[in-house]
């Protein structure tokens, strides 16, 4: 398997999506406090594909249903081959139908009501088209019209059934304003204004603009632009984008303020969000991304959206969920040697930073001794460290302790791979992290993991200098730019050989 960047080779200082970002990025910001997590929104195009998948599924079932019921009667008039074909053909023909009467645009899943009476018709022609396909060609018997029938109502309460989870999530959904593209503006004036107007003249009811942040502080700077409030400076958005849901940043600045444009994103691009600039109408610039009449600009991409972030979520739970069920025997081996070793509780729990700056609890197999327990790491663990008990050594050197940290990937807070998560005090060279290195909150945009890129490139264990954090979040950086299933992959299965090494883990 190729890998970009194979072990041993160091990864660019920065990956070269835009040219926004030259330089060193400075993403250092105040120690955030503990906070709710911020719930994120959820893509449209997730809800109409598990609302097909669902649908087609409820069909298939009900005929599979029918043909137990029904089995000894149907078996005289069809195989189990010539069945499920069948079966395979009426799945087809009414995932078909109903894409053809748009049964699965938001606002028909949204309402039950609106898109009941097509749901009702795509299902009746399909069961039509089903007994002429039977009867006329086949001559089918009155036993296999008694089975059509059933099929039928049983199908049709499945499809009702499930039309009501769909419209029961999705007003969950628009409650928790998960459904909308939630706006941040930067900058203000004359072009905030236009851009606010043109955001409203789109009629575009999934974004909702928060407000704009400007750093000027004269009257060129308003309190309020066309009913958008003026929420703080730019320092303040990023303590604000970590507190509140942000999807998209939109820098409201002429083109001409090249060196503002490029100051701005040198700050903003450590948050897990898209940012764009506004461009004069038809602009030769836009790379056809619209918002209504509002031509725009990419500068930056959050690293995961879309099938990406899906594909991810998926890989977190279900390998999570494996690597748990099959290391159940070792949590009860390893917890009756700490027992045994020493006195205290099993498991240890410690407050780390998460996607965005959230701050997390994750717990470890205990691996000092009780009395020196130091949940804020504000004194890290170094060679020869006497607080270490005999198991937690073995426990450190092999990363065995880190395994309870598979609760916090299926609970959805950590991923099987990412940068791993830092303590909130631990530093480097006497300096928190996030002032020791610029851009080190970058490394947040993605969920923290259980390995990562670092990890097994030997970046591992203490981190006592500038050096070597800079080196850490070097190669975080570049594995959050460069991310892909097989790059994920290739991690997961060199990780066992990296810890077998045991570099720099004590």
């Amino acid at each position: 398997m190729s890998m970009p960047n194979a072990p041993g080779a160091a990864p660019s200082n920065h990956p070269k999506k835009s040219d926004y970002r030259e330089g060193k990025p400075t993403g250092a910001i105040p120690r955030v406090e503990r906070r709710k997590p911020v719930k994120s929104r959820v893509p449209p195009l997730f809800i109409q594909t598990a609302a097909r998948l669902g649908e087609a599924g409820v069909v298939a079932l009900a005929g599979a249903l029918i043909y137990l019921l029904h089995g000894e009667r149907l078996g005289e008039i069809f195989g189990a081959s010539t069945f499920a074909w069948l079966v395979t053909g009426v799945t087809l023909c009414f995932a078909a139908g109903a894409e053809f009467s748009s049964l699965y645009k938001i606002r028909m899943l949204a309402h039950i009501y609106r898109g009941l009476g097509p749901l009702v018709s795509a299902w009746s022609a399909v069961a039509g088209i089903a007994c002429m396909a039977l009867f006329f060609p086949l001559g089918a018997s009155p036993a296999a019209l008694r089975w059509l029938v059933d099929w039928y109502f049983i199908g049709l309460a499945g499809l009702v059934t499930a039309r009501a989870f769909s419209q029961s999530y999705i007003a969950q959904c628009q409650r928790d304003h998960r459904l909308t593209r939630r706006v941040v503006v930067v900058g203000g004036g004359k072009d905030a204004d236009r851009l606010s107007q043109l955001i409203q003249k789109s009629g575009r009811s999934d974004i909702e603009v928060c407000g704009f942040f400007d750093d000027r502080q004269d009257e060129r700077s308003e309190s309020e632009v066309n009913g958008l409030p003026k929420l703080g400076t730019v320092n303040e958005l990023l303590r604000f984008a970590r507190s509140n849901r942000v999807d998209l940043l939109i820098v409201a600045l002429p083109q001409a303020a090249q060196e503002r444009v490029n100051q701005l994103v040198s700050k903003l691009w450590v948050l897990p969000v898209d940012i764009r600039l506004a461009l004069p109408d038809a602009d030769e610039d836009a790379d056809g991304s619209r918002l209504g009449e509002l031509a725009l600009k990419s500068l930056y991409d959050k690293p995961m959206s879309g099938w990406d972030l899906a594909v991810k979520t998926v890989e977190d739970r279900v390998l999570g969920a494996l690597a748990l069920l099959l290391t159940a025997p070792l949590f009860l081996i390893i917890a009756a040697a700490i027992k045994l070793d020493s006195k205290g509780p099993v498991f240890f729990k410690q407050r780390r930073f998460g996607f965005n700056n959230e701050l997390i609890e994750v717990y470890k197999f205990r691996s000092l001794k009780h009395e020196d327990a130091d949940a804020n790491a504000s004194k890290l663990v170094t060679a020869d460290d006497d607080r270490v008990t005999k198991v937690g050594g073995f426990l450190r050197r092999t990363s065995l302790d880190e395994l309870p940290q598979l609760f916090s990937v299926i609970k959805g807070e950590m991923s099987m791979v990412g940068p791993r998560p830092h303590a909130v005090l631990a530093k480097a060279a006497g300096d928190l992290y996030g002032e020791a290195v610029d851009g080190y909150f970058a490394r947040h945009r993605v969920k923290p993991g259980m390995t990562g890129w670092a990890q097994i490139n030997g970046w591992r264990g203490e981190t006592d200098t500038h050096d070597k954090i800079a080196k850490r979040t070097e190669y975080d950086l570049y594995y959050i730019e460069n991310w892909s299933l097989l790059f994920d992959l290739y991690i997961l299965i060199k990780t066992p050989w990296a810890l077998l090494k045991g570099e720099n883990a004590y």
